[in-house]
Formats: C-alpha cells, structure tokens, sequence
C-alpha cells in the first residue's frame, strides 16, 4: 500500500477546469444555491424554502415528461409514452417523500417564521396549476390567483386551448375502434372533463379483454399509477397541514385543511376507476 495519498488525476480525471465547463457549470449550482433567501432569522425556514423549491423542480421535470408523453399517445407511440408516464409516477413518488421532511417541523417552529410569508401560499403555484390543466382538471377559476403576471396567464391559457392528456388517451380509444361518443371527441376542451359512459364501457372492453387490447390495458394502469400517486400526494399535503397549522386558515387565505380536503375528492379519468365497480 502507497504512503502516498490518492489523487483521481491519477487515473486521469479532469482537476483543472480554469477554461473548462465544470459540474457546477453545468448545473447553473451558483444560481440555485443562491436562491435560498430567508426573510427571518429562524432555524426552520430554510428547510421551508428547500422543500418547496425542491418540489417546483420536480414539478417541472413532471411537466416535461407528460407533455412529451401526451405528444406519443397523439401519435399512437404508445411505449415511449409508458416510459414517461411511469417516470411521472416516480417523480410524485418523490414528492411524497419530501412530506416526511417537512413533518418533522412542529407547530411551534413553523409559527416564529410563518408571519414572513405574507399571502404567499403554494395554493399560488403555477406549475402545479398547470399539471392539473394538462390531466384535464380545468377550473378557470384556478386562473385568478396569477393574474398579476400576464406571462404566466399565457402559458396556463396556452395549456388550457389544448386537447388535455386524458382527451388524447380518449381520443386514442377512438382510433382504436372503441366507440366513444361525438360528445366526448368533439367537447370544449377548455373545459373540465366530465365522466362519461361510452369512455367507461370503452374503459371496461379493455379490462375484460387485456390479452386482446394489452396496448390500452397497459395505458389504463400507467393513468392509475399516475392518480394514485397523486392522491397520495394531495393526502399527504392535508396531513402535513393538518399536523403543522392544525385548521388555521391558509397564508393565502384558502380554508387550509377544509379546502385541501375538497381537493381529495377531485378524479382526474374518472372512468378508469369507476369502470372496477363492474367487473
């Protein structure tokens, strides 16, 4: 054994990026280190911060890959889109994680820095807005709260003229020979999908036939996955609350607990889970 101490350059790593891209380079590590900016003097609320910075971060990689997977389905590309989805999947997996961290803030923690929020509220989050839009949850009222920022209303108005993920699936089953109402397939898709039962019975030939439709069998699963996960996260975002503020209004003015609970009852393909009851 050497008595000289172990240098990777040995081996021929890279130790001097003077004129070289270096990880920090690449990541932009700078920028996001230096976002993290406390208005207080607290412990807590940097764990604050980093939880919800985190989450905007995943956020958008979730919106990057169910924009693309939505880009497949259209073109009946249908295992790219599964890898997508399922990565949706084990990204609000992450999310869901991330909860146990803000947890272990007590009540009393998140009160000494609380005041500093102002109105700010995640309630406000424009990314998440814009995942439900894409999924098809698509409540104009939701608009409201980023009207101050006439960039982020185009980007969310933008989304909201577009055929949502569910409408393509839909239409999907359509192109399948599925016989999905001209009500369904010809619907204002500004709108917030409604269930229907022509896309249930579509929904229920699949599940009783997966050897003979695998292709949509395996599509319907990847939606599920997805809710379930995201039912999870919304449940989990009720309890953290619930374990933090107790029924403290929302710092931005929602009814908190009550309001985040109302939101638990919200489904996203309400056929996929509706159609279990029949078979």
């Amino acid at each position: 054994m050497s008595d000289q101490p172990y240098s990777p350059a040995d081996e021929g790593a890279e130790m001097n990026f003077s004129a070289k891209m270096s990880y920090v380079d690449y990541l932009n590590l700078d920028q996001i280190l230096a976002a993290q900016t406390p208005l207080g003097q607290t412990h807590d609320e940097m764990l604050f911060i980093i939880q919800h910075q985190t989450s905007e971060l995943w956020m958008r990689l979730a919106l990057h890959e169910m924009n693309a997977a939505r880009a497949a389905i259209h073109d009946d590309r249908f295992p790219p889109a599964f890898k997508m989805l399922a990565r949706v999947s084990k990204i609000f997996e992450q999310l869901n994680n991330a909860w146990d961290v803000l947890r272990t803030m007590t009540p009393s923690e998140y009160t000494s820095f609380r005041e500093d929020l102002a109105q700010s509220s995640g309630f406000q989050s424009w990314q998440y807005r814009l995942i439900e839009f894409v999924v098809g949850n698509r409540n104009h009222a939701q608009l409201k709260p980023h009207s101050h920022r006439p960039d982020l209303i185009e980007i969310l108005e933008t989304e909201l003229a577009r055929p949502s993920l569910y409408d393509e699936v839909i239409a999907a089953l359509s192109r399948a020979g599925f016989d999905i109402s001209a009500d369904v397939l010809n619907r204002d898709v500004r709108q917030a999908y409604q269930h229907d039962v022509s896309v249930q019975a579509a929904w229920k030939q699949v599940y009783e036939n997966p050897h003979d439709h695998w292709t949509h069998y395996e599509l319907a699963e990847k939606l599920v996955d997805f809710e379930d996960y995201f039912r999870r996260w919304r449940f989990n975002h009720v309890t953290t609350v619930e374990r933090v503020i107790g029924f403290k209004r929302g710092t931005g003015g929602t009814e908190g607990v009550s309001y985040l609970k109302r939101m638990l009852e919200v489904e996203l393909f309400p056929e996929l889970w509706r159609v279990r009851t029949e078979l």
